[in-house]
C-alpha cells in the first residue's frame, strides 16, 4: 500500500493500525485489566517500559488512543488522562520547578487561570497574564526564568484566536516550550504543530469524544517532552480508564463529519444572532466582524461549533434566555452532538473573580452556545423563541417606565 501520509479524516477513523488485511478484530477491544501476567521475573523487568505492566503505566488500549490522537495532530507522540485539567496540570507540573516562570495569555479556560494564579505559586511557579493578541506585551513578559508560554485558541467563551506563527515564533526565540488549549478547535479545524507550538492539548471529555458520555484530556508533542510527561503521570495517578480510553477511540471515528457539521451549524447560528435585535455583540471566529477573522481563516478549516453572545439586557437575561431554550440544553461542558447552552460567569468561569473576568471580557449578559449536529433550522427557531422572551419583557419595562414618566 502506498506511504502517503494520511489525512487527518483517515488518521481519525483508521488510527495508527495498519491498513493491510489481516485477521484480528475490526473494532479494538478493550484491555479491561489492571495488570498484566508474566512468565518470570526476567519477564516482569523487561514489560516495565512497554503496555503491558500495570494500566497506570499504560495499556495496549490506552496506546490507541494516543497513537490515534498523535497521528490526528501529526505529532511524534501523545498522552492521555483522566481529565483535561488533569491533562494541563500534570504537564506543568512535569516540565516545571520552583522558581520557574509562566507567561500565559489571558482570555483562558477559568480552572486553568485558577491553578495559574492560585496554585502553582504554592510551588514557586509564578505567571504573569498578558493580553491574547498583543504579542509585544508577550515579549516583555518573559523573564530570565520564563520556561513556558501557555496559550488557548479559540479562547473560552469569547472565542479570540492566537496567531500561531507569532507565537510558536516568539516561544523558539527565547527558548520557551509553548503549549496551546486547542479544546475548541479540535485537530480537524486546526493543527498547532504544523506552525511550531510544541504542545498540542485538548479536553477530550469535548469533541474528541463527543458524545458526553466520558471525562479525559490528551496532550500531544515531541516524543523527549511526551517522555518527561509520562513519568510525572505515573507518579501522580492521573491516568486514564481503558474503557474511557475506547470510548476515545470510538469518539474520534466520528470526530471528522462531526466537526463539519459543527463547523456549518454554528456559522449559520452565528450569522442568524448577529442580526437579530435582542442581540448585543456575537462572538465567531468565522464573522467578519470577529477581530481575528483574517487568521482564523489562515490557519483554521471551520470556525468551530461554538458561539457566544452577548444579549441586550442585563444578567438576568442571558439566564431567561438560556432557561427558554428548548432544543438548547442547560448544562455545563461543549463539544458533543447535542446542543448545549450555559451562562460562562456561572459555570465555566465561575472560579474565578469577578475582576479576572471583566479583565478577559466575561460579562454577565454573556451566553455561551455548543452547536451541535441536529437540524440548524431547528436550533435557529429555539433561538428566535427564546430571544422573544427577552424582547417580550425590555417591550414591557421600556412601556412601565414611560407610563411612569
Amino acid at each position: 500500500m502506498s506511504t502517503r501520509k494520511r489525512s487527518p479524516e483517515t488518521a481519525a477513523v483508521r488510527g495508527a493500525s495498519e491498513l493491510e488485511k489481516k485477521n484480528a478484530p475490526v473494532t479494538a477491544p478493550i484491555y479491561q485489566t489492571s495488570t498484566f501476567e508474566v512468565s518470570d521475573n526476567e519477564e516482569q523487568i523487561r514489560v516495565t517500559t512497554t503496555d503491558r505492566y500495570y494500566t497506570r503505566w499504560g495499556n495496549p488500549t490506552i496506546t490507541l488512543a494516543e497513537e490515534t490522537v498523535a497521528a490526528l495532530e501529526g505529532t511524534e507522540a501523545s498522552r492521555v488522562f483522566a481529565s483535561g485539567m488533569g491533562a494541563i496540570t500534570t504537564t506543568i507540573l512535569a516540565l516545571l520547578k520552583a522558581g520557574d516562570h509562566i507567561v500565559a495569555q489571558r482570555d483562558i479556560y477559568g480552572g486553568v487561570t485558577k491553578f495559574l494564579s492560585e496554585w502553582l505559586p504554592k510551588l514557586g511557579i509564578e505567571t504573569t497574564f498578558v493580553d491574547t493578541n498583543d504579542y509585544e506585551q508577550f515579549a516583555r513578559a518573559i523573564r530570565p526564568n520564563t520556561k513556558m508560554l501557555h496559550l488557548e485558541s479559540p479562547t473560552n467563551p469569547t472565542l479570540r484566536v492566537v496567531d500561531f506563527k507569532k507565537a510558536a515564533a516568539l516561544a523558539k526565540e527565547r527558548g520557551l516550550i509553548s503549549m496551546v488549549d486547542s479544546t475548541f478547535g479540535t485537530p480537524i479545524n486546526q493543527r498547532p504543530a504544523e506552525y511550531g507550538i510544541d504542545l498540542v492539548m485538548h479536553s477530550g471529555t469535548k469533541y474528541l469524544s463527543g458524545h458526553a458520555d466520558l471525562t479525559c484530556g490528551v496532550v500531544s508533542g515531541r516524543r523527549e517532552l511526551m517522555d518527561r510527561i509520562d513519568e510525572s503521570r505515573k507518579t501522580l495517578g492521573n491516568c486514564m480508564d481503558p474503557h474511557a480510553a475506547w470510548l476515545l477511540i470510538r469518539g474520534l471515528k466520528t470526530l471528522a463529519v462531526r466537526v463539519a457539521r459543527h463547523n456549518e451549524n454554528a456559522l449559520r447560528v452565528a450569522e442568524f444572532l448577529e442580526q437579530h435585535a435582542s442581540v448585543r455583540r456575537v462572538y465567531y471566529p468565522f464573522l467578519k466582524s470577529h477581530p481575528e477573522h483574517t487568521i482564523a481563516r489562515e490557519q483554521m478549516s471551520g470556525g468551530s461549533g461554538m458561539v457566544t453572545f452577548e444579549i441586550e439586557g442585563a444578567g438576568e437575561d442571558a439566564c431567561r434566555v438560556s432557561e427558554a431554550m428548548r432544543l438548547f440544553t442547560l448544562a455545563t461542558s461543549l463539544g458533543g452532538v447535542e446542543s448545549l447552552v450555559s451562562i460562562p460567569v456561572l459555570t465555566s468561569h465561575a472560579m474565578i473573580s469577578a475582576e479576572q473576568r471583566r479583565e478577559m471580557g466575561v460579562t454577565e449578559q454573556m451566553v455561551r452556545l455548543s452547536v451541535g449536529i441536529e437540524s440548524v433550522e431547528d436550533l435557529i427557531s429555539d433561538l428566535e423563541h427564546a430571544l422573544e422572551v427577552v424582547r417580550a419583557r425590555v417591550t414591557v419595562a421600556v412601556g412601565e417606565s414611560r407610563s411612569k414618566k
